[in-house]
């Protein structure tokens, strides 16, 4: 599962860390250091020194661009090129924030004053869970579904191993230049480059700004490389078979991989189908974002991979996408629910949509309705419902059978806190046969 309309912050849309943070404009004695502030005694200076370089898997506070000290865990070290011997940036995990903000930071940003040792983590987890309040937890959780649920302890470690640090920092992408959050498994040729430049209709990227600039002067795609399968508006969305377009599958999935944690990248897209949502103005249809589905699923899975690409993101595309996966459901006549298991925030969204829908019939309905009956006209698989219903509290179990309990209050209070539905899916302009009816 993928990355759907997550909540931005300056730490999440591309800002970067300010010279100067406020605060700190003060001024300086005679000895060069702020007015108050004692220069550091030799011994202290050799204590400080005496960290460095520091270990892999030591932990200190860091300064973040919104200027405040913030606890990191160093993942991995680099020696720069100029400067003395213990002159190294460091890869560092800020551990109250999710992987996709980890980045490499210079030493004047860490407090050397807070620097610990490496302590076992099974210990320190168990001692931070304690710690936290049952809202920070929850918070965090919230944050933090990776969907790496079906991994072992050794599989977990030898993804996080391999995946740890980011090795493309920022791409170029039509009008927009983006920071990259996760790990891709690029081509080797690449692993020097940290940023990339991809063309945005035919997804080819390369590692200069003039080899895109002469690409784009060749290429004559104006859209992706599928049937145009609806139109709203200025709203496409194209159908592009992994099968025929491989090349183009293969790239997108390297694009997504970039902000998608993900334990694997399918490499075989002749298996899938992917929807790629798209804008349209005069130059083009620039693509906003995309799900995956595969061609055949024993599981009745509608959808594998999700994304909104981060310049997009809280405008309602990640809702539209999931409905737009269940209207192709109700077109193919099956019930269909995402892969499992969800990940980053896609139990969360898809539990709002999965609400929304539901609460909207329930409303509407007058007398009894089974979750059967609900099923065939969303097109949810039955247990995502009842899942659904009992968080909310809506279903009892009653002489042998689960009994709907729709009291009008307590179902607006409940479409209240699931908020908007986004963008609508306008069915009268969907042009769709399903794959298994194509020659």
């Amino acid at each position: 599962m993928g990355s759907l309309d997550t909540p931005t912050s300056a730490a999440e849309n591309g800002s970067t860390i300010p010279a100067t943070f406020p605060g700190h404009h003060k001024s300086l004695n005679k000895d060069g250091f702020p007015a108050g502030i004692a220069p550091e005694s030799d011994p202290m200076k050799k204590r400080k020194a005496s960290f460095l370089p520091l270990e892999v898997g030591t932990r200190v506070m860091c300064r973040w661009r919104d200027g405040k000290f913030h606890p990191v865990k160093v993942i991995e070290r680099r020696k720069m090129h100029t400067g003395g011997p213990n002159d190294y940036e460091y890869y560092v995990h800020y551990t109250e924030f999710n992987r996709r903000l980890d980045e490499w930071v210079k030493l004047e940003q860490l407090d050397l004053d807070s620097v610990e040792t490496v302590v076992d983590e099974k210990v320190e987890d168990k001692v931070t869970s304690l710690k936290m309040t049952r809202h920070q937890k929850r918070k965090i959780d919230e944050t933090h579904v990776e969907g790496h649920e079906e991994l072992d302890a050794a599989s977990l470690r030898e993804h996080e191993e391999f995946t740890k640090v980011k090795n493309i920092a920022t791409i170029e992408l039509g009008r927009y230049e983006i920071e990259t959050w996760y790990f891709s498994p690029f081509p080797p040729e690449y692993n020097d480059c940290l940023k990339l430049y991809f063309c945005e209709f035919c997804l080819n990227f390369m590692k200069r700004k003039e080899q895109l600039q002469r690409h784009m002067r060749k290429c004559d795609l104006k859209h992706p490389p599928g049937d145009e399968i609806y139109r709203s508006g200025t709203l496409s969305m194209f159908e592009v078979d992994g099968k025929k377009n491989k090349v183009y599958g293969q790239n997108l999935c390297y694009l997504a991989k970039l902000f998608l944690d993900h334990k694997t990248l399918y490499y075989d897209v002749d298996l899938f189908l992917f929807y790629i949502l798209c804008e349209c103005d005069e130059r083009g249809c620039h693509m906003v974002g995309y799900f995956s589905k595969e061609k055949h699923s024993e599981e009745s899975y509608n959808l594998a991979c999700i994304l909104t690409l981060p310049p997009y993101q809280r405008k309602g595309y990640g809702k539209f996408l999931i409905a737009f996966s269940y209207e192709l459901s109700k077109k193919e006549g099956k019930v269909g629910t995402p892969e499992r298991p969800l990940s980053d925030l896609g139990l969360l969204s898809y539990r709002g949509y999965w609400t929304r829908v539901l609460l909207d019939i329930l409303k509407k309905h007058k007398g009894n309705i089974s979750i059967k009956e609900l099923s065939d006209m969303t097109a949810i698989k039955s247990e995502d419902i009842l899942s659904t219903l009992q968080s909310l509290e809506l279903i009892q179990y009653r002489k042998g059978q689960h009994v709907i309990c729709a009291d009008p209050k307590v179902l607006d209070r409940h479409l209240k806190a699931a908020g908007r539905g986004g963008l609508e899916v306008d069915v009268s302009k969907l042009i769709w046969t399903p794959y298994k009816e194509q020659s």
